[in-house]
C-alpha cells in the first residue's frame, strides 16, 4: 500500500506550481510562455534544475523537449513516459500543462526515495509545445517525438513579429543537432494528468476523470460572396447579401448540431465582414467553424450534410460559397488497460471518477496515436482555462498526484 505525507505532498504541489509559474507572469497574474521565447527558456533550465533536485538525470532533445530519468534496472527494458506541456497560450493559467509536469517529477521522486530504483525505467518530459500560440502549428514537441511532425511543416511558419519559426529555435539552441535525437522508438506508453479545462466533474462532484476518448476536431473557413450596394435603395427581393447569407448558415448550423447528438459541438467563433460598412450590404463574410465529436464516422456525416445543406442555402440567397478545411484531427482512443489501472486504484480507494470524453485537444492525442496512452483529469473550478482566473483546488491536485504515483508504481516496479 502506498502511504505519502499528504500535508507534504500537497503543499509541494502547489509551491512548485506557483514557481514555474513565475516564469511568464503577466501584470493580470496569468502566464505567458510562448514556444523558444525568453520567458519560455528560463522555465525549462529552472525545470532542469528542479529535475536534477529530485533525483532524477535531466536531458533535452533537439527539439526543445526537457526529459527527467529515472533509471530502470532492466536495461532493454522501453520507457514509461509522463508530463504535459510547459508553453502557454497568452495571458492563459498556470495550471494548464503544468500541473502534469510539476505532477510528474513530484512522483518520480516520491517513488525514487520510497522504493528506490524501479524495474523499468520512468521519465517526466517538459514538452516544448502543444498550444500552437506562437506559431501556426500545435503539437510540435510530441509531434517530434512521434515522428507526426516533420522539418517541413514549419518551412513557411512565422510568428506575428515575422520571425521564422526555424530561426526562433535556432536562436534558442534547438534544432542544431546539439542534443538527443527527437523521435523516440524506445517508450511502451505515456500518462498525462492534467486539469479537466472544463466543468464536468466539479458539477458532479468527481475527483478524477478516467478519459475513453480525446474528440475529433474538424475546423473550416467559409466565405460567402454576395454583391455590396446601397442599403437605403435596393429592394430586399434584389439583394444578394453575404451577412443575411451568413446568418441563415450559422443558425442551421447550430440547430443541426443541437439535434445530431448530446455530446456535439460546432461552434463559430470568428467573422470577418466586407465592407464592414453600416449602410452598405456585405459583400463578402468569412467565418470560422469548429466541430468536434469523439466518432469520426458521424464528423464526417455531419459535415458532408450540412455543408451540402449550405450550399442550397446559398443559392436561395444568391450568393456563392467557398468552405476552406484547415484542420482534420481525428478522434483518439484512449488505451483501455491503462485506463483500467487507474479505475481499479480509485475504486479500491472509494475515490469518486468517471470516465469521460475529452473535448479538448491534448498531447495524448498524438501519443495515441503511436502507443498505449493514458489521459486522467482533475477538476477545474467553473471549467476556467486559458485565463488567469484558471484553478485547482490543492485536494484536487493531490489526489490526482497520488493516483499517478500509484499508476506508475504498478507499471514499473
Amino acid at each position: 500500500m502506498i502511504k505519502a505525507d499528504s500535508p507534504a505532498l500537497l503543499n509541494q504541489a502547489e509551491e512548485m506550481i506557483e514557481w514555474l509559474s513565475s516564469y511568464g507572469r503577466t501584470e493580470n497574474n496569468g502566464v505567458t510562455r510562448l514556444l523558444y521565447d525568453e520567458k519560455w527558456q528560463k522555465a525549462q533550465q529552472a525545470l532542469k534544475g528542479k529535475m536534477k533536485e529530485a533525483g532524477l538525470a535531466p536531458y533535452f532533445d533537439d527539439t526543445g523537449n526537457l526529459y527527467g530519468r529515472l533509471e530502470g534496472s532492466e536495461k532493454e527494458s522501453s520507457v514509461i513516459l509522463t508530463g504535459s506541456h510547459i508553453d502557454t497560450v497568452m495571458d492563459g493559467g498556470k495550471y494548464d500543462g503544468a500541473y502534469g509536469i510539476i505532477a510528474g517529477i513530484i512522483a518520480l521522486n516520491f517513488l525514487s526515495k520510497q522504493y528506490g530504483q524501479p524495474k523499468k525505467t520512468l521519465e517526466v518530459v517538459s514538452l516544448c509545445e502543444e498550444e500552437g500560440s506562437r506559431f501556426p502549428l500545435t503539437y510540435w514537441g510530441s509531434g517530434n517525438i512521434t515522428g507526426l511532425r516533420k522539418k517541413e511543416d514549419i518551412e513557411k511558419a512565422k510568428d506575428t513579429n515575422g520571425i521564422a519559426f526555424n530561426d526562433a529555435m535556432n536562436k534558442a539552441g534547438f534544432g542544431l543537432g546539439q542534443y538527443a535525437e527527437t523521435k523516440r522508438n524506445d517508450l511502451s506508453c505515456f500518462i498525462e494528468l492534467h486539469v479537466e479545462q472544463g466543468e464536468v466533474l466539479e458539477r458532479e462532484n468527481k475527483a478524477v476523470g478516467v478519459v475513453s476518448h480525446i474528440v475529433g476536431q474538424r475546423r473550416y473557413n467559409v466565405t460567402i460572396t454576395g454583391e455590396s450596394n446601397h442599403a437605403g435603395t435596393t429592394p430586399m427581393p434584389y439583394r444578394k447579401d453575404a451577412v443575411s447569407t451568413a446568418a441563415e448558415l450559422i443558425h442551421h448550423l447550430t440547430q443541426k448540431a443541437k439535434k445530431t447528438d448530446p455530446a456535439f459541438v460546432a461552434t463559430v467563433g470568428r467573422m470577418e465582414v466586407t465592407p464592414n460598412i453600416p449602410n452598405v450590404i456585405a459583400r463578402e463574410v468569412t467565418f470560422s467553424i469548429d466541430i468536434r465529436h469523439s466518432e469520426e464516422a458521424l464528423l464526417e456525416a455531419f459535415s458532408t450534410s450540412v455543408f451540402d445543406e449550405f450550399k442550397q442555402i446559398c443559392e436561395q440567397h444568391q450568393t456563392k460559397i467557398h468552405i476552406e478545411n484547415w484542420m482534420k484531427e481525428q478522434p483518439v482512443k484512449m488505451c483501455e488497460k491503462l485506463s483500467a489501472i487507474s479505475t481499479a486504484i480509485l475504486e479500491k480507494e472509494n475515490i469518486p471518477y468517471k470516465v469521460m470524453t475529452s473535448g479538448a485537444g491534448h498531447d495524448s492525442q498524438v501519443f495515441g496515436q503511436y502507443l498505449p496512452t493514458s489521459l486522467l483529469f482533475v477538476p477545474s473550478h467553473k471549467g476556467i482555462s486559458h485565463s488567469p482566473f484558471e484553478h485547482t483546488e490543492a485536494a484536487d491536485l493531490e489526489k490526482g498526484i497520488l493516483l499517478l504515483i500509484k499508476v506508475l508504481h504498478n507499471l514499473a516496479y
